[in-house]
Order: C-alpha cells, then sequence, then structure tokens
C-alpha cells in the first residue's frame, strides 16, 4: 500500500510477506540496504506484532514529525521508526520488541522515499531478498494476533471496552495501539 506523505514530501509503502526465512537480520538488511535506490529507508518488522498498516503508517509519520522538529531519537528515519512502532525509548529494546528475528515468519516493511518510483524499487529490493511476493494479509489481525499484540502493548480488558464502547474491538485494539505510538513523543 503507497500512499502520500505530502506535509513531509515523502511517500511510504507499508506492506507484508508471510512465511519468510531471514538466517541473520543484520546481515540480510545490510544486502538490502546496499541495493537500495539513494534516499530510501526501509525497516522490518515482525508483523505479529502489527496491528495492521496503520500501526506502522503512523510510526512513519511520528517518525518524520521526530525528524523534522529535531526532536529525534535516532540518526536514521528507519531506527526512528522502529522506536515509533514499538513505543519504546530506548533503540536496543525497540528492535528486539518489535524487529525483525531469525525465527520471524512473518515480516512487514515500511519503505519511505521521496517519491513513488524510488519507494517501489525498495519493494522490489526487499523482495527479491526474501525471494517471495508481498502478501499483506499477515498485516491484518487474528485472534491469536491480537492476544499476542495485547500482552505485548499492556492492552488490558477495560481499556479495550472503554475504547470498543460503540462495537469493533478490532478498531479499539488498533486505535489504542496507535495512541501508545503517538505518546511515545511525550517520552523522548
Amino acid at each position: 500500500m503507497l500512499k502520500p506523505l505530502d506535509e513531509y514530501g515523502r511517500f511510504v509503502e507499508i506492506s507484508g510477506f508471510r512465511n519468510v526465512a531471514i538466517g541473520d537480520a543484520k546481515v540480510f538488511m545490510e544486502s538490502v540496504c546496499k541495493d537500495l535506490p539513494d534516499g530510501v529507508e526501509v525497516q522490518l518488522f515482525d508483523a505479529d506484532l502489527v496491528a495492521t498498516w496503520e500501526h506502522l503508517y503512523y510510526a512513519a509519520l511520528n517518525a518524520l514529525m521526530a525528524f523534522q522538529n529535531k526532536r529525534n531519537a535516532s540518526k536514521t528515519l528507519a531506527v526512528e521508526m522502529a522506536l515509533y512502532a514499538s513505543a519504546r525509548r530506548q533503540i536496543k529494546r525497540a528492535i528486539e520488541f518489535i524487529g525483525v528475528k531469525s525465527g520471524s515468519g512473518n515480516i512487514a516493511v515500511v519503505v519511505l522515499g521521496s517519491d513513488e518510483a524510488s519507494v517501489e524499487a525498495g519493494l522490489r529490493v526487499v523482495a527479491q531478498r526474501l525471494g517471495v511476493e508481498p502478501d499483506d494479509g499477515v498485516l491484518g489481525l487474528s485472534e491469536a494476533k491480537t492476544v499476542r499484540i495485547r500482552g505485548a502493548f499492556d492492552v488490558s480488558d477495560a481499556e479495550l471496552q472503554a475504547v470498543s464502547a460503540c462495537g469493533d474491538a478490532e478498531a479499539a485494539l488498533v486505535d489504542l495501539v496507535v495512541e501508545r505510538v503517538a505518546l511515545l513523543s511525550t517520552r523522548l
């Protein structure tokens, strides 16, 4: 899903990949980054902790805002996105929490760039390295994934009930995770 971020002069692509095998995540990222077009940033996430594309979209927006306002905690947009997506202040904890690990089977990818063509080229590089086509189904919520996300982001029953008073518990969970993403800026 490619979206323009007009206020930042950027484009963001958020995609998922199912049943991948990444040995060493650091080596994999180095191989991806060396072939990316200039100005393109990529971050990979454990898709089993991603509360839909919206979660990563708002993490990307908050990372861009942090850089624009010179309130970034990291040196790169990719790492800043990981901080926001994890709702963690420390880089190491953020990567350990939501980053891709050697055992990650489903991954989510965020590609940021200044134009559509370079962002699409960045996604192609990731897909080629993984050897599979994108499958955005991994970004959706299942019952098991919802339980895992609730535990990981410490979403209580009371919180979920309060936000989903009008009905949709899935949308409420996404809203609560996005709220945690946004609140990170108050703790940096």
